[in-house]
C-alpha cells in the first residue's frame, strides 16, 4: 500500500509512546542524544511537562510523523518535526507543522519559532511556504553543560 493510500491519524502520544520517537528520528535523519536531552528518561519527563505538545502522525499503529510543540510562555516553539521517509511528499509535514500551530494557538500564543539547520532544505522550504520567515538579523547562542545537553 502507498502512502497516499493510508489514512493518517495525527494526536497527541501517549507516554507509553515515546519510545518510537528514537525509531521515527533515526529513519528521518535526525540526530538523537541518548544520554542527554533525548534519553527516554527525559523525553517522558519533556511530555508530561508538556501536554498534548508531543504530536504523532500514525498510518494504523505505526508511527510515520512526529513534531514537539513547546512554548516558553511567549512564544510558541515547532521542535523535532520528522516524518518516516516512505511517508513524505504527501504533506504529512505540513500536516504536522499545522496541528503543532493549531496546539499553541489554542495555548494563547500569537508568536511561533522554529529553527531550520541551514542544510536542511526540505524544513526550510515547508516553512517558508508555511509563512515562516527568516530572521535574518538573530544569531542563535547555545550554552551546553555537555554534548549530549
Amino acid at each position: 500500500m502507498e502512502p497516499e493510500d493510508v489514512t493518517i491519524a495525527i494526536r497527541p502520544l501517549a507516554s507509553a509512546e515515546i519510545p518510537q520517537l528514537w525509531e521515527l528520528w533515526r529513519a528521518a535523519g535526525l540526530p538523537i542524544r541518548s544520554q542527554g536531552r533525548d534519553s527516554l528518561a527525559a523525553l517522558s519527563r519533556q511530555c508530561r511537562a508538556n501536554p498534548g505538545g508531543f504530536l504523532g502522525a500514525f498510518a494504523g499503529t505505526l508511527l510515520v510523523g512526529s513534531v514537539i510543540a513547546s512554548d516558553d510562555g511567549r512564544r510558541g516553539w515547532i521542535n523535532r518535526l520528522a516524518v518516516a521517509p516512505e511517508f513524505r511528499h504527501v504533506h504529512l509535514g505540513a500536516r504536522l507543522l499545522n496541528a503543532a500551530e493549531t496546539q499553541l494557538h489554542g495555548r494563547g500564543l500569537s508568536i511561533i519559532g522554529a529553527h531550520a539547520h541551514a542544510g536542511n532544505h526540505a524544513s526550510r522550504a515547508l516553512l517558508l511556504y508555511a509563512g515562516y520567515k527568516p530572521m535574518g538579523d538573530i544569531i542563535y547562542f547555545s550554552k551546553r553543560d555537555s554534548d549530549e545537553a
